[in-house]
């Protein structure tokens, strides 16, 4: 089981690659480092080819997913995964519940009870299936959305 989620998604070119390519490229700021700015475009990250790391330029919340993907003659295929700034702040939040056990444990052994152990696991399991989950899920989506409507394609089914 991944710790986080990811989607993948194939889309089907209405025009054609090269042109597929140049309105990608006209819709993104190169950016090194896929961070959220204060930009006119609809995204922000690299395109090497066919192939693209971007993120939305929305700031806050636009750096969430990364977009990675290639473009090809007639098809092309997205991947989205949540940026590595956010998996090692989402990382440090699930670690919190182990660390306030750890702590009552080491301090005050008296108070520890066994229901903390449930507790613990409970709050760590509505972080990843709750919480990361939704927002991966709307960012995604709202991400998605952006890009099929930059490049003007069709989502296919998968």
């Amino acid at each position: 089981m991944n710790l986080f989620p990811t989607r993948e998604f194939k889309f089907k070119l209405i025009s054609s690659q090269k042109e597929t390519i140049e309105r990608l490229e006209r819709r993104t700021e190169y950016s090194k480092y896929l961070t959220s700015n204060w930009t006119t475009k609809s995204f922000r990250g690299q395109i090497s080819g066919n192939e693209f790391k971007i993120i939305s330029s929305t700031v806050g919340k636009g750096a969430f997913c990364v977009l990675t993907g290639e473009i090809n003659t007639e098809l092309g295929s997205v991947t989205i995964t949540i940026n590595k700034a956010f998996k090692i702040m989402l990382s440090i939040l699930l670690i919190f519940p182990i660390i306030a056990m750890c702590l009552i444990v080491t301090f005050d052994l008296e108070k520890f009870e066994p229901f903390m152990i449930l507790s613990v696991i409970a709050q760590i399991v509505m972080i990843r299936f709750i919480g990361i989950r939704f927002f991966f899920k709307r960012f995604s989506k709202q991400s998605l959305h952006k890009l099929r409507d930059a490049l003007d394609v069709e989502l296919i089914e998968n």
